[in-house]
Formats: C-alpha cells, sequence, structure tokens
C-alpha cells in the first residue's frame, strides 16, 4: 500500500488567535492605601444633654468593619451587612480584617480592603488615616479587639456596634436594626453637610438593592442626600469612652509595649498579674509620683470607668458612668484584706513597679486582653494616666466615641441614658434578689 503524504498549513503567528476562559474573574483584595484619606467628623455639646451628637462634614465612605472570629453565623451576617451596604449607599468601600477578607472577598459582588497584620505590639499601618467609621459584629470582645487597631491613634473612629456575642453590655444594637442604625450614622449632620459634596466619579453600576420593598434598602443617589439630614435634634448621638494612655518599661527604662516608642491607649484596662506563677506578687504603688503602698497580692487592675463593669467588677471594684473621668485601682486577691479599690481623678498619674522582694522573678502584663511580650522582670513599671478628650480650644478629641441610640422626641433627655442603666438591670442584674420573688408587687421589675 502506497503511503500518501499529506502537508498540513502553517498558519502565521499573526493570524493565530487566542481562545479565552469564560470563567469569572477572580477577585482581589485591595490595600487600604488605595483609598481616600479619612473624613473626620465633629462631635457637638448640646446645653441641655450630656451626649453628643455625631456631624459629618461629608459622607463617610471607607467603612471598616470587624467580626466575632470562627462564628459561622455571624459570616453570613458579615456578607449580608456589606452588601446591603454597597447596594444602597454610593461610594462606600468596605475594609476588613485579613482573614475576613480571604474568607468573603470571593463570594461578594464588590471589592473589599484590608490592611497588613500588625507588627508586635503595635498597630495596623495606615488604619487610623484611612477609616472614616467602625462597625462591629459580635459581643464586647469584639468592640475591643476593634478598638485596639487603633491603641496608637490619638483619633479614634465612631464606634456603630451590633450585640451579637455573649456579653453585650457596650453592644448598642440588635443585628436586625442594621438599616436603620447605619442610616441614621450616615445621615448624621446639619442640613447643608452634604450641599457641596459632589458624586465620585464610577464606572460601575452598583448591585441591586437585596429587598427592593424595603425602603431602607432603596440605593441613595447623591441628589437624594445633597442637603439632607435628620434634623438638628435627630443627630446620631456619641458617647466619647475615656481611654488610658499606657506606657510599660523594663527594669533599664526601655519601652517595650510599643515599637514606635509611644504610649498605648486602652479602653478597658490594664492588667499586672502573677500568671502561671504560684507566688503572690510585690508591686509598689505610686500615685501622682508619690509612693503609697507595697500591695501584696495576685496583681494590680488599673481601669477605665467602661473597663469598670468587666475585670476590676469581678475583683471587688465599683461601678462607674463611663462619662465619669476616673481612673480606677483594683488589686487582685489581695492579702491584706484592708487593701480596698480605690477611685482617682483621670489626671492622676498611677505607677507600678515589681519590687525586688519577689520570689517568683516574672510578672504578666496585659492591656484590653492583649499580652505585653518581653521584658517583664523585677523592676519593670506600668505607667498609667488618662486620656485627654478636650483641646484647649474645646474641641472634644480622643476617646472612642461610641453611637448610642437616638431618641424619638418623647422623654428625649431620659432615653439617652438608658443605654447605660438599662444594661445594669438587664445584665448586670443590679441589686436584683435571690430566689424566686414576687414580681407583681409594684417594685418595677418584670
Amino acid at each position: 500500500m502506497k503511503l500518501v503524504h499529506v502537508s498540513r498549513p502553517v498558519c502565521s503567528p499573526r493570524l493565530a488567535t487566542r481562545h479565552f476562559s469564560t470563567t469569572a474573574r477572580r477577585r482581589i483584595i485591595k490595600p487600604i492605601t488605595d483609598l481616600p484619606d479619612r473624613t473626620k467628623p465633629s462631635f457637638l455639646e448640646r446645653p441641655d444633654a450630656t451626649l453628643l451628637s455625631l456631624q459629618w462634614p461629608s459622607p463617610p465612605r471607607n467603612i471598616l468593619i470587624t467580626k466575632k472570629k470562627r462564628t459561622p453565623g455571624i459570616t453570613d451576617s458579615l456578607i449580608e451587612y456589606t452588601s446591603h451596604l454597597s447596594s444602597t449607599y454610593p461610594g462606600i468601600n468596605i475594609i476588613l480584617e485579613p482573614e475576613s477578607a480571604s474568607e468573603i472577598h470571593e463570594i461578594v459582588p464588590f471589592p473589599v480592603y484590608t490592611y497588613e497584620p500588625a507588627p508586635p505590639n503595635g498597630a495596623p499601618a495606615h488604619l487610623s488615616d484611612k477609616t472614616d467609621l467602625v462597625c462591629t459584629l459580635g459581643g464586647d470582645g469584639t468592640i475591643l479587639r476593634a478598638s485596639s487597631l487603633f491603641s496608637h491613634a490619638t483619633a479614634v473612629p465612631p464606634v456603630l456596634s451590633f450585640a451579637m456575642g455573649t456579653i453585650g453590655f457596650l453592644g448598642e444594637w440588635k443585628f436586625r436594626e442594621y438599616k436603620r442604625a447605619f442610616r441614621e450614622v450616615y445621615m448624621s449632620g446639619a442640613s447643608d453637610a452634604y450641599a457641596k459634596f459632589d458624586a465620585p466619579e464610577s464606572n460601575t453600576r452598583p448591585p441591586a438593592p437585596t429587598s427592593p420593598d424595603d425602603p431602607l434598602d432603596k440605593p441613595l443617589s447623591y441628589a437624594d442626600i445633597r442637603g439632607k439630614a435628620m434634623g438638628s435634634n435627630r443627630t446620631a448621638r456619641i458617647l466619647l469612652r475615656n481611654r488610658l494612655k499606657v506606657g510599660v518599661f523594663g527594669p533599664d527604662g526601655t519601652r517595650i509595649n510599643s515599637s514606635v516608642d509611644q504610649d498605648t491607649y486602652a479602653l478597658n484596662e490594664i492588667v499586672v498579674h502573677r500568671g502561671a506563677s504560684p507566688h503572690l506578687k510585690i508591686v509598689d504603688v505610686f500615685v501622682g509620683g508619690r509612693f503609697l503602698t507595697e500591695g501584696v497580692a495576685d496583681g494590680m487592675i488599673i481601669s477605665s470607668p467602661t473597663g469598670s463593669t468587666a475585670y476590676s467588677l469581678s475583683s471587688g471594684g465599683s461601678i462607674v458612668h463611663p462619662l465619669v473621668s476616673s481612673l480606677l485601682l483594683t488589686p487582685i486577691c489581695p492579702r491584706s484584706l484592708s487593701f480596698r479599690p480605690l477611685v482617682l481623678p483621670a489626671n492622676t498619674p498611677i505607677t507600678l513597679r515589681l519590687g525586688e522582694k519577689n520570689r517568683g522573678r516574672e510578672v504578666e502584663v496585659s492591656i484590653d486582653g492583649r499580652s505585653i511580650t518581653g521584658g517583664m522582670g523585677v523592676g519593670m513599671e506600668v505607667r498609667v494616666l488618662g486620656e485627654h478628650v478636650k483641646s484647649d480650644a474645646g474641641e472634644w478629641v480622643g476617646g472612642v466615641p461610641s453611637i448610642v441610640r437616638g431618641t424619638d422626641g418623647i422623654g428625649m433627655e431620659l432615653k439617652e441614658q438608658d443605654h447605660w442603666v438599662g444594661g445594669l438591670n438587664a445584665l448586670l442584674k443590679y441589686n436584683y434578689p435571690f430566689g424566686d420573688q414576687d414580681t407583681s408587687d409594684g417594685g418595677g421589675r418584670t
């Protein structure tokens, strides 16, 4: 049989065609350095109220959202919440923690932004310069973690918290209220706050609303919000929570609480504790630069008014209203029964020094639950001072601006304080009787 050779045409490289895959493009996580700079709001005083009013100079754009970790149900809530913000509000940019960004960025139809993890004893770079508003999904621990992201920043963005954890003393809103709560914050400002604001240029169309029948889900245009607000008496309310300025120094005077040689801010407390050591700690306590006492105890707590209902309360400390400018010094299981907790002015410096008499040579130090690593030994010092939240010019600076419930026009000032009084009754069961009691005696408990 004769074999026949068949020649094949050779295609020119110029004429060759390339077939592209139709697979959906992989969504990337963008760095926060691509975002515009932060929009800083003002906090205005009213003569007839203790809470401050939130006023935006222009709509907030960069929203940081933190969630309780290792909780699948909250991940679903995070997707629902971010999808609502992206579809309803123009120009919103979503910032997530690195772990959350990796978890959902391929699920949502919009870009997400994140930041580099913080160095030891430090805070994430650029985060405080880019974040307009913080939203938390979780319990009090989630709020503390969000606050710790700004532990080296003098100005913390407003915090809108949704109670979804086991302890919700700091959480203000239920998650089912997220549409109304965010809109109140977004629209909070003077009547002309957004009058000169121009819409950002965008070539992409926002996704469709998830619930077109819900008026809070309808996308806003900049024409809708320009020149509008909730009214001068219905701005979002701010409870400015004082923080503590903390410096931790080794026996040689080297600062070990910060890699940038500056104080760390704490929302709750600073704890000096014996840790795994079986021995009591001997701590020299100085108040206002003067020696107060040699405390022998499991440890010491210095807390803010916000932290007065946390570890300090469990150790026998007083409950202090968050608007009282003060520091709390509370011993942990002291050897002497006469070593009682103290409440001091916020501008009084407190120093705790690990004395030479200690049998156990080391101690544990934590700031809002985060342990300080390295350098903890005999001779180390913890120096604490209350944060200044008002400048010489009368402007409110510093602190953690916590967004609390507004008012409905009925019993306005009484309702503004209910967030704290209600927490004492509902969560701490303040002065609650033992055993089953008859609650139909008109005592006000139901």
